[in-house]
């Protein structure tokens, strides 16, 4: 490795952070997750996508106002530390590498689950094994490689839900599939009405609702490495989120259109048996194959993430120095390896918990990304405040200031609904004492203090 040079390569072209960030957030969120959440929401569900999706649309404008002025590693880490402080900076940094961390840990284990389709018999651990060195092995290549094969892996979902809501369409309008009687979508409501389960059914649902969102905030990591920024990231971001609105939004209309609510996981994936309606025998494996590059593109995004975070972290000495070398490629590799090692942990953990931590891991990732789409709005808010009167922002975030304090408000709210649900009750725990964790070993170790001169050693 070269530790001279502490440059990360701009490779990356709109087009594939446009689909890294769809990648990141099309995964189990949407294949897994969505059937837990129907069950609780009934169709009322499409309102929780769509109104979370427009927080969420809120901020990552917020995001993409400092980004576009500030493309920077780091990204939302970097304004933290920029406009909230230095400890805000090293909370945020650390916490989205822990989010990702427990992430990956639920996606490589998937792996394994997903290979004992095609080859039963071997261990899951070998599978997730497998996964995890070749995913840590792809985020070696120069940036430019690793976006092309993340922009083919989220290709393959895309087409899978773009043609499964062809297919739904086309069931619900002429009855394809199913001999030529319209379905119609009277399911919506034929079954208990529109909210079966009450407005509280919708809230107790935006725990999943919100972690199906985990991951377009990504677009902001990539900040560093991306080819024209001011056009590349105004663009992506607009266009990502639309698109992972239709996409959620759109399939899971078409799904509930088709079937009852009710019946929604209860006979396998919604997908599968939607292409096994108009006839398709192979629609199991070609679903298990999608979900399968689902999970390993989480996977191949979540270290790419911790990667750049422990990078940047590095070079405000908040991580081991070794963390802020880079390849001839322009990879932080010694990061690539420590987020891969934290991650073979997790491999055994996983190897050993029982099924329901699952649901503990997916609430404690959405408690870190809560906390990280939270720091996004104060930063930006503190970034307005910084700005002199008359200053034109490249990108600016509509209906200032209004929109982030509701966006933050709606934040806390799910985070109270967290706390309130007995199966998410403990990632308010663990989340709180993970913060508490990194504040007291910020202090206990001087950060505070040697910060200023290690950057200038550093520099």
């Amino acid at each position: 490795m070269n530790s001279q040079k502490r440059e990360l390569h701009r490779g990356l072209e709109e087009r594939h952070i446009t689909l890294m960030s769809l990648g990141a957030a099309i995964g189990v969120g949407l294949f897994l997750g969505s059937a837990s959440a129907i069950k609780l929401a009934g169709p009322g569900i499409l309102l929780g996508y769509g109104f979370a999706g427009i927080i969420m649309f809120f901020i990552m404008r917020a995001l993409g106002e400092m980004a576009v002025q500030k493309p920077v590693a780091g990204s939302f880490s970097k304004y933290a530390r920029d406009y909230l402080g230095p400890l805000a900076g090293y909370i945020t940094g650390w916490n989205y590498w822990f989010l990702w961390v427990v992430t990956c840990m639920a996606e490589i284990t998937a792996v394994g689950i997903y290979m004992e389709y095609w080859i039963p018999g071997v261990p899951r651990w070998v599978w997730a094994l497998t996964a995890l060195v070749a995913m840590a092995t792809v985020n070696f290549l120069a940036v430019k490689a690793y976006g092309e094969l993340e922009f083919w892996f989220a290709l393959i979902k895309i087409v899978t839900i773009v043609a499964m809501i062809i297919v739904g369409i086309g069931m619900i309008a002429f009855g394809i599939g199913n001999g030529g009687i319209a379905t119609g979508i009277k399911n919506l409501w034929a079954h208990g009405g529109f909210f079966p389960n009450g407005i509280k059914g919708v809230l107790m649902s935006l725990q999943m609702v919100m972690f199906a969102y985990l991951g377009i905030e990504m677009i902001g990591v990539t900040a560093g490495e991306v080819k024209n920024p001011e056009k590349t990231l105004s663009k992506a971001i607009d266009s990502v989120f639309w698109r992972i609105l239709i996409f959620y939004v759109g399939a899971l209309f078409v799904i509930m259109s088709v079937y009852p609510w009710q019946e929604i996981g209860t006979h396998g994936s919604p997908f599968v048996m939607t292409f096994k309606q108009i006839g398709i025998p192979a629609a199991a494996g070609i679903i298990n194959f999608v979900v399968l590059t689902a999970a390993l593109s989480s996977c191949n995004s979540g270290i790419f993430s911790t990667a750049r975070m422990l990078f940047d972290l590095a070079g405000h000495g908040e991580a081991p120095q070794s963390f802020s070398k880079v390849t001839k490629s322009g990879v932080p590799g010694m990061a690539v390896i420590a987020s891969a090692a934290v991650l073979l942990v997790g491999v055994l953990l996983n190897y050993v918990v029982p099924a329901k931590v699952f649901t503990w891991v997916t609430s404690i990732a959405t408690f870190g990304a809560i906390w990280t789409w939270g720091i996004i709005l104060l930063s930006q808010i503190r970034y307005r405040r910084s700005l002199n009167p008359g200053t034109k922002l490249k990108y600016k975030m509509p209906l200032f200031p209004a929109a982030s304090y509701i966006s933050l408000a709606f934040l806390v709210f799910v985070v109270a609904l967290m706390a309130y649900g007995e199966d998410t009750r403990i990632a308010v725990v663990i989340g709180p004492l993970w913060i508490i964790f990194l504040v007291v070993f910020y202090y206990a170790k001087g950060l505070h203090k040697t910060k200023r001169d290690i950057i200038n050693k550093a520099s």
